[in-house]
C-alpha cells in the first residue's frame, strides 16, 4: 500500500466534511432514498454512503479498488448495523464481476470523476444492471463551455489531480453518460457547497438506459 494512499484515505474525510455538513450529506441522503432491491455502489471510498441507505435494499455490494480506501471502508462497514447484507469488493468500475443484470440499483457518488476509464466503467454500469435498473448518481461535473469556471478548471486541472488523488475537476461527465446510452435529460444541477469553486457544479439524479425507455 503506497504511503501517498495511505494518506489520502486518511485526509479523505477530514477534507469533504465542511461540505458533507453544509450539502453533500443532504445529497446523499435525499439520493440514496430511492436505492431498493440488490444494489451496487462503485467507488465506495471510505463509505460515507452507508449511513444513508434506507430498508428498501435487500443487499449492498461495495466495491473500491484502492487499498487504503477499502481499509477505512472496511471498518466502517464493521461498525455500522444494516437490516441487510453488505459485501465489500475491490473491484474497479470498470471492470467489475459480476454477471450480467443482476442489480436494481448502481450507485456512484463523486467518482466518474478519478475511475481509469470512464466510458468503460458506464458500460460496466449498464451491463450489471437489471432492464429497468437505475444509476443515482452524484457527480461534479466540468462548468459550461466558455465559462470563468470552465477556464479555471482547465488552469488547475493538473495540479487538483495531483492533490486530490486523480481526480478530473474539468470532465464533461455528462457526455459520457450519455455517450454510454443514458438519458440524462432529468438530472438536474446543484452546487457543492463548502468546498472549492472548481468542483462545486454537480449534476444529481436516478437515470435510467435510453434502450430500455424506448
Amino acid at each position: 500500500m503506497m504511503l501517498v494512499n495511505r494518506v489520502f484515505a486518511a485526509i479523505y474525510d477530514p477534507f469533504l466534511a465542511l461540505g458533507e455538513r453544509r450539502s453533500m450529506g443532504q445529497q446523499r441522503a435525499g439520493l440514496l432514498a430511492a436505492a431498493k432491491g440488490d444494489v451496487l455502489e462503485i467507488g465506495a471510498g471510505t463509505g460515507l454512503n452507508l449511513r444513508h441507505y434506507p430498508d428498501t435494499v435487500n443487499a449492498l455490494t461495495v466495491s473500491e479498488p484502492d487499498a487504503a480506501m477499502r481499509a477505512v471502508l472496511q471498518r466502517r462497514v464493521a461498525g455500522i448495523a444494516t437490516p441487510f447484507a453488505v459485501t465489500v469488493s475491490p473491484a474497479p468500475a470498470e471492470a467489475l464481476p459480476f454477471p450480467d443484470g443482476v442489480f436494481d440499483v448502481v450507485v456512484s457518488t463523486l467518482v466518474l470523476c478519478t475511475a481509469g476509464d470512464p466510458a468503460a466503467s458506464l458500460d460496466e454500469v449498464r451491463r450489471v444492471l437489471r432492464p429497468g435498473g437505475r444509476l443515482l448518481l452524484i457527480e461534479h461535473v466540468r462548468g459550461a463551455d466558455g465559462s470563468r469556471l470552465a477556464r479555471r478548471q482547465r488552469r488547475l486541472a493538473r495540479p487538483w489531480r495531483a492533490f486530490a488523488g486523480g481526480c478530473r475537476c474539468d470532465q464533461d461527465t455528462v457526455r459520457f453518460l450519455s455517450d454510454a446510452g443514458f438519458s440524462v435529460a432529468s438530472l438536474r444541477t446543484e452546487s457543492w457547497a463548502g468546498m472549492p469553486a472548481i468542483v462545486s457544479p454537480l449534476v444529481v439524479g436516478s437515470i435510467g438506459d435510453d434502450v430500455w425507455a424506448c
